[in-house]
Order: structure tokens, then sequence, then C-alpha cells
């Protein structure tokens, strides 16, 4: 199951259309303080994210917490950000990678860029443009994820597969 990490997310809106990702593909959303809105139950509920319980949600204090909690993420995670040397399809992802983001306004912090240098991957874009979505950055990340790895456990196709043509 793939591992999505979202380090220090500030944007509510974000993180609900993330966690639709994550519900919609079977993925984990591990969130890591401090976070900019509330996830308890009753903040969810208010917000309307009627799929919030599909999703496997975890948070962690700081990146040290999740590391203790999590020692099998350090040999498969990948970091996107801007900076990267390289683009995305260059990683070799598996069914249990763990792919962290950084927040909105500053992405991942240098000194842990830095620590995995190695496992940066940015998504390619113009020279003008400072950075995509992270919403979208993330859904970009996780079906490529996805499609390296077959789509484990995803329906292939849809109603119509099923439906004689016209």
């Amino acid at each position: 199951m793939l591992n999505i990490v979202l380090v220090e997310p500030e944007i509510p809106q974000n993180c609900g259309n993330i966690a639709r990702t994550c519900a919609a593909t079977g993925s984990r959303l591990h969130l890591v303080r401090p976070l900019g809105f509330d996830i308890s139950e009753k903040a969810v509920r208010r917000a309307g994210l009627d799929y919030w319980h599909l999703v496997e949600v975890a948070d962690y204090e700081n990146l040290e917490d999740l590391f203790r909690r999590h020692p099998e993420a350090l040999s498969d995670l990948w970091l996107t950000t801007t900076k990267a040397p390289r683009p995305y399809p260059e990683a070799r992802f598996t069914p249990d990678s763990w792919l962290f983001f950084g927040k909105e306004t500053a992405g991942l912090p240098r000194d842990f860029r830095e620590r995995f240098r190695e496992r940066c991957i940015r998504l390619p874009m113009v020279d003008a443009a400072r950075s995509l979505n992270l919403s979208n950055t993330v859904a970009v990340c996780v079906y490529e994820a996805l499609r390296q790895t077959g789509f484990p456990g995803l329906l292939g196709v849809g109603e119509m597969a099923a439906e004689d043509p016209v």
C-alpha cells in the first residue's frame, strides 16, 4: 500500500483533495505536524469529507516521530521537490513506497532534502512556473507509482467495458 506523507500541510482543501486521492487508490495518508487545519472528527464531518472513513490517516509530531514509528520508510522513500535534479518517471516505485510532499509555502525542509538527495524527484514544468498545486502533484505521483506497480487492488475497467458497443 502506498504511503503519502504531507509534511506540515497548510491548506485544508489540499489535504481534503489528497485524502480523496488516497481513498480512491487505497493509499495511506500520513500527516506531519504542525498542521494548518483541524483533523478532528467534528471538523472533518463539518467539511463534508464523506470519504474520510475510506482513508487510513495517521499523524505525527514531526519527521523523527514518523521514522521512529515507521523505520521501514527509510528504505523506500521518495521526496518531491521543485529543486530535485531528476523527473519523477526516473523513480522506481514499489507498492509500499513512501512519497513525501512539503508544505505549500516552503516545500520540504532543506536538511531533509539534502539527507535524501538521491531520492528527490520533481514534476517537469516550464521555468516561469514556481510549482503545481500540492494536491495535483500528489495525484500525478500516486498514479505514476500505481502505474509502475500495475495498479494493485484497483478496478481496471469501468462499467462501459461490459456494455456492447453500438
